[in-house]
């Protein structure tokens, strides 16, 4: 092995230390205890050598959101060989849930903090590189444009074929062809439902991470509750089942009133006596 090799693997080495050490700190005590001094303890270097593999504790997080969410999607890859699409989404929804609730830490560091690791996560470029040298309007505006591209595809997949998000597109498949099936009851296209499916999914980890009264059933019931409300069997409106009723009646030549309910019969109303004859007299 040479000696540049050499150079190159204990780099890379030491960079893995120091990624391995932030996430037994966040996963332990939380984002917010996370810091270059705290870091550095922990593998027992000086806080300078750690910015020469990392500008900030920021870029840190931003690879740790990129290993979180690569490990998200390796849960879904098996699920997109389920042939149902029906299935395939419920599959999917109760591992999203699931990784939630198995890394909590990992889940709000993707979700719920900066918007910039979520971007990460997805195949943004560092802040550190965007707009260096500009004017500090023109770089925010440039960070802002580059982020909104970035997350774009995530809001929208159909706005490009080539989004990073592949769960998204897991989904967003899977909901057009239940669509093109008549299976979907909602004449929005697969992108926008598939927004409000991973709102959904998303408030039920959040509830789970934050709300100590939730749940109040298994989370298992609760995604299937939820998805049921969308996919299940809804019993139709009273109009429709009368005018099923009407039609099934002259088909089969019933008569309208044959399934009238009957009336109530009422009392037998008294029967009027008749006068008395008059008797005749004695003698008549």
């Amino acid at each position: 092995m040479g000696i540049t090799e050499r150079k190159t693997r204990q780099k890379q080495a030491l960079r893995e230390r120091i990624l391995d050490a932030a996430r037994r700190i966040v996963v332990r005590e939380g984002f917010a205890a996370l810091s270059m001094r705290k870091i550095a303890d922990a593998i027992e270097y000086s806080p300078a050598t750690l910015y020469l593999y990392f500008a900030s504790r920021d870029e840190i997080a931003r690879a740790l959101c990129t290993e979180g969410y690569a490990q998200l999607l390796a849960t879904f890859e098996p699920l997109a060989q389920i042939a149902d699409p029906a299935e395939r989404l419920k599959a999917m929804a109760h591992a999203y849930v699931g990784f939630g609730v198995a890394h909590p830490q990992t889940y709000r560091l993707i979700f719920m903090e900066d918007p910039t690791y979520l971007s990460a996560a997805l195949g943004a470029a560092p802040e550190a590189e965007q707009g260096a040298g500009s004017e500090p309007d023109k770089r925010t505006d440039q960070h802002l444009d580059s982020q909104a591209q970035t997350v774009a595809p995530l809001i929208n997949p159909a706005a490009s074929d080539d989004s990073s998000d592949a769960a998204m597109h897991l989904m967003v498949s899977a909901l057009d062809e239940l669509k093109a099936a008549g299976r979907l009851r909602t004449s929005a296209d697969g992108a926008v439902f598939s927004q409000v499916l991973w709102a959904t999914l998303h408030g039920i980890v959040a509830l789970n991470l934050t709300c100590p009264v939730f749940p109040t059933a298994p989370l298992g019931a609760i995604i299937d509750a939820a998805l049921d409300a969308w996919f299940g069997e809804r019993e139709p409106p009273a109009a429709s089942r009368d005018a099923s009723v009407v039609a099934t009646t002259a088909a089969n030549d019933i008569p309208a009133a044959a399934l009238a309910t009957p009336a109530t019969p009422s009392a037998p109303a008294p029967r009027a006596q008749r006068p008395a004859a008059k008797r005749k007299a004695a003698g008549a």
